[in-house]
């Protein structure tokens, strides 16, 4: 399966962008999903993934701004970020579990301008 991050671009602190992820397949059966984050100098962290048991977990930093969603009619999943602060300035990374492999997306670059 291909996934295809998109919707990042420079945004203005407190704005509110909504990430998209594309995927080549149907999305019912990509189990767990989620989006992770890399900023320069840092380690990749998740920032919100839906698990198996149906659950949606979120990194402490964005809980209460940023919400996951995913629509499987379209074989999508998002990620609406909101207030978003400059030290949300990452690359934005869709991912996900399917027959046992991780797949991800190429990345999404989001800066947050003060």
């Amino acid at each position: 399966v291909q996934l295809q991050a998109c919707g990042g671009g420079l945004v203005q602190a407190g704005g509110s962008p909504r990430l998209s992820c594309a995927a080549s397949r149907s999305i019912s059966s990509i189990n767990p999903m989620g989006w992770y984050r890399q900023a320069p100098g840092k380690q990749r962290e998740l920032v919100a993934a839906l698990t198996r048991g149906g659950s949606t977990n979120y990194a402490d930093s964005v809980k209460g701004r940023f919400t996951f969603s995913r629509d499987n009619a379209k074989n999508l999943f998002y990620l609406q970020m909101n207030s978003l602060k400059p030290e949300d300035t990452a690359a934005y990374y869709c991912s996900g579990w399917l027959a046992g492999y991780n797949y991800w997306g190429q990345g999404t670059q989001v800066t947050v301008s003060s």
